[in-house]
C-alpha cells in the first residue's frame, strides 16, 4: 500500500509542477538557486506550488493565466513546498512579516517583499478572484511590458 501510495503521489507532485513549468515559471529546487534568483534587480513572482488540492487547484491555473497582462513581473520562479524544503525555506526568508502558506505568491522587488496573497486568499476562492488580486499587484508594483 505504501509504495502505491508514493508513486500516486509522485505522479501529482510531477503533474504540479509540469503545470506551473509549462506556464513560464523558472523551478527553483536549491538554495543557491533561490537565492541567486531573488536577488535579482526588478520585480520577481514566486508562486509556491503546493500539492494541496483545492488551493492548489486554484493557485496554478491563476499563476498561468495572471501573467498574461499588460504589466507583470520581470521574472517568474516557484518553489514547491513539501518537496523541495530547503529552497522552499530560504524563499521563505524573503517573505519578512508573512508566515508560510501554501500554496502563495509573493511579489519582490530588488529581493524585498512587496505583498504577498496567501493561502487564505486563494483557497475557496476562484481562479479568477485569485488572478484579479495578482493583476492588481502588477498593477501597482509592475512595469508595462
Amino acid at each position: 500500500m505504501t509504495m502505491e501510495f508514493n508513486l500516486f503521489m509522485g505522479d501529482i507532485v510531477e503533474s504540479a509542477r509540469n503545470e506551473i513549468r509549462q506556464a513560464g515559471y523558472e523551478e527553483l529546487t536549491t538554495p543557491e538557486e533561490v537565492k541567486n534568483a531573488l536577488e535579482k534587480d526588478g520585480t520577481t513572482l514566486v508562486m509556491v506550488n503546493s500539492t494541496c488540492g483545492c488551493a492548489g487547484g486554484v493557485a496554478r491555473p491563476a499563476a498561468a493565466s495572471a501573467i498574461h497582462y499588460d504589466k507583470r513581473p520581470d521574472q517568474l520562479v516557484t518553489v514547491f513546498a513539501g518537496q523541495d524544503r530547503e529552497a522552499t525555506e530560504l524563499a521563505r526568508q524573503y517573505f519578512k512579516g508573512y508566515a508560510p502558506s501554501s500554496p502563495s505568491f509573493a511579489l519582490l522587488k530588488n529581493g524585498e517583499i512587496l505583498k504577498m496573497v496567501e493561502r487564505h486568499e486563494i483557497e475557496g476562492h476562484s481562479p479568477v478572484q485569485v488572478v484579479n488580486n495578482l493583476q492588481g499587484l502588477f498593477d501597482e508594483f509592475c512595469e508595462e511590458v
